[in-house]
């Protein structure tokens, strides 16, 4: 028989809210679980379905080896006390949508999602996954009042490894020997740094001609509506998921790992007022860092094409919430 203590300890564990239980948000959850990250709770506006999502993570707790709790809710209020909250709600891709084609909607999801959960965790750090991801982090960033350090959108992590997929595949090497940089916004115009992509540090443009490295630029840039063209139904989820959780370990775990997030600038780059992904230290405090590489002309520019094309979203947001 187990005897009782006589002062029971209660242990401070570290918690992270997913808002949005959809097929980022429940893959994420399992991600931090089976990680043994911390416990989660995923929380949705469907009765019942965050509820049975975390009962069936639960039920695999012996299986998987881990005691983290997972908790599915309709409330806010179970979010209380979270060291991460992930914003994944809204409108996901369908063929033939762009990214911007999203804003009307997940505007209002997002900012909603922000004030309430920033009022149960007001020491929070917040990663928006919601696309399109730039417009989204800089409005969760409004709604929120969170100083840069503490709100950051997940892009680069998932464009990159997208770029190692396909320069693996075309060499037919270990992903894990390929390293690669993706800057810029979460779409169309964002910015693969090719020169700075190595395989065990030799550089890609040792290893292909211009023309392959271009081909397969251009797939990295339409990764995700090659995708949803594929599934019809959807947009990737396994991936974007595992990118994220990448974010949350190195927070967590306080890694201070160099990753490719969307910040909010101010000078950096030459660019203010916008959210745009670059290389970012992330530990325990959220941002700790923004790293300013050295950028040839041609890549400078299309980095500010980008935020200028992130800006014009930004200002049509502002209508939308007016509205």
């Amino acid at each position: 028989m187990f005897s009782s203590p006589n002062s029971p300890i209660v242990c401070n564990l570290p918690r992270v809210s997913i808002v949005g239980a959809g097929r980022v948000g429940s893959t994420l959850a399992q991600r931090v679980a089976e990680k043994n990250l911390a416990d989660v709770v995923l929380l949705d506006i469907i009765a019942g379905m965050p509820q049975g999502l975390a009962l069936d993570l639960m039920e695999a707790r012996g299986i998987e080896i881990h005691n983290r709790q997972i908790i599915g809710t309709n409330n806010y209020a179970d979010t209380s006390g979270s060291q991460i909250v992930v914003i994944t709600a809204g409108l996901p891709r369908k063929p033939g949508m762009s990214r911007d084609d999203l804003l009307k909607t997940n505007a209002k999801i997002v900012v909603e999602a922000a004030k309430n959960a920033i009022a149960h965790s007001p020491n929070a750090i917040f990663i928006v996954v919601t696309n399109p991801l730039d417009v989204m982090t800089y409005l969760a960033w409004q709604a929120t009042g969170l100083p840069r350090d503490r709100i950051m959108g997940m892009a680069g992590v998932l464009d990159s490894a997208r770029f190692e997929t396909f320069i693996a595949l075309e060499l037919g090497v270990l992903p894990a020997d390929v390293k690669a940089m993706v800057l810029g916004s979460h779409g169309d115009l964002m910015v693969p740094l090719s020169r700075y992509a190595t395989v065990n540090g030799i550089p890609i443009t040792e290893l292909l001609d211009a023309a392959t490295i271009e081909r397969l630029v251009e797939r990295t840039r339409n990764g995700g509506a090659e995708i949803v063209e594929l599934m019809q139904t959807g947009g990737a989820f396994f991936a974007p998921a595992s990118a994220t959780s990448v974010m949350v370990e190195s927070i967590l775990l306080n890694q201070s790992r160099l990753l490719p997030v969307a910040a909010y600038l101010q000078g950096e780059y030459g660019l203010e007022d916008v959210v745009i992904g670059v290389p970012c230290r992330l530990g325990c405090g959220g941002i700790e860092s923004i790293l300013e590489l050295n950028l040839s002309d041609r890549e400078r520019e299309g980095l500010h094409t980008s935020a200028q094309s992130v800006r014009k979203s930004i200002e049509r947001s502002q209508e939308i919430l007016a509205e």
